[in-house]
């Protein structure tokens, strides 16, 4: 005779949702901490995603509702078409094509004013897992934006994935003060005196 007993059901709610993953960071980190301690991964959390013809309003949205500052547009294969900031939307991206291509703000897409993958960087994994905080101010610094993509090669098939981002917003947070990529101290020392 078996042992075994059906489990016991229950009806879905109206208002269900799905759990995500969520990513717990450590509250303060320094100069000398490594900088993995301040990256996204996206082994431990959903990279969050939109349609190239979404309209710049759904993007808006869909930032908004999943409290991040960048999607990646991605085709029906989910492969990565290029990047959408909060900045983007925000800034002179938007009335610049409407400018020099006429038409409506309501019409542009996301595709109209993304960041194309040909023209997106990254930092190898490998590299951030022997590098410190101090290291990422720096590269911020340099690229002058805020966010930097992080790669890796799938250990199967070899491809290269997005592991992860790295933000200046995440970085500030658990730095304690604020670290603006368009104009970060001329060094570490002062970025260090600011705090």
């Amino acid at each position: 005779m078996s042992s075994y007993r059906p489990l016991a059901v229950t009806m879905i709610d109206s208002d269900v949702t799905c759990r995500q993953p969520r990513q717990t960071f450590k509250e303060r980190v320094t100069l000398d901490d490594p900088a993995i301690e301040v990256m996204t991964d996206f082994t431990k959390v959903t990279a969050i995603s939109i349609n190239p013809c979404a309209t710049l309003e759904q993007a808006r949205e869909r930032m908004l509702s999943s409290g991040v500052h960048l999607l990646f547009v991605t085709n029906q294969y989910h492969e990565v078409m290029g990047l959408l900031t909060m900045n983007d939307l925000n800034g002179p991206k938007p009335m610049q094509v409407v400018a020099e291509n006429g038409g409506r703000m309501e019409e542009l897409m996301v595709r109209d004013i993304m960041t194309p993958r040909l023209k997106l960087e990254a930092i190898d994994f490998c590299e951030l897992q022997h590098a410190h905080v101090g290291d990422l101010l720096e590269t911020f610094k340099r690229l002058g934006r805020q966010h930097a993509l992080v790669v890796e090669r799938h250990p199967e098939s070899g491809k290269q994935v997005i592991r992860g981002v790295l933000s200046t917003n995440q970085l500030s947070s658990q730095l304690g003060y604020e670290v603006q990529s368009s104009h970060v101290a001329g060094n570490i020392a002062e970025l260090a005196a600011a705090t």
